[in-house]
């Protein structure tokens, strides 16, 4: 896993209440795109969990 992906997991770790995809790129420092790719990868890894709130997306840490 590169560090990119580690550093979201380390951040969600932090965040029990989720975090939308703007605020993971802030932390990271990333574009929102980048953040949002790395953020799927993770999904399909089954790391962590999305769920939609209106138009919104949080993120939270999975099972996996």
């Amino acid at each position: 896993m590169n560090d990119v992906k580690k550093e979201i997991i380390n951040i969600l770790k932090k965040h029990d209440e989720g975090l939308t995809i703007s605020s993971i790129s802030k932390e990271l420092n990333v574009n929102r795109i980048t953040a949002t790719k790395y953020i799927y990868e993770l999904l399909g890894m089954n790391k962590i969990r999305i769920r939609k709130i209106g138009m919104a997306k949080l993120v939270y840490l999975g099972d996996g």
